[in-house]
């Protein structure tokens, strides 16, 4: 999706439109946007949250996993504790 498509979509995200915000946390993982996630993901929206645990996990981003486990997510704790392991 061009720029211009997901500038659009994120005006209507912030204007309250759950249809676009889906279609962002959606978008997100397939162009490695952990910042859209988080965006998401700190207002409390659960799917961005695992996309972005997702997302982390792939990346081996124990900073981004650290942070949501800290913020009492359990399986972000979860998977920090897989990488810790290895």
């Amino acid at each position: 999706m061009a720029e211009s498509g997901l500038s659009n979509l994120r005006e209507r995200a912030e204007n309250g439109d759950e249809e676009a915000v889906d279609e962002l946390i959606e978008l997100a993982p397939e162009r490695g946007d952990m910042d859209e996630l988080r965006h998401f993901a700190d207002r409390g929206n659960a799917t961005a949250t695992d996309q972005l645990i997702e997302l982390a996990t792939e990346r081996g981003d124990m900073h981004e996993l650290r942070r949501l486990a800290d913020k009492g997510n359990t399986t972000a704790a979860e998977q920090l504790m897989e990488f810790t392991a290895e």
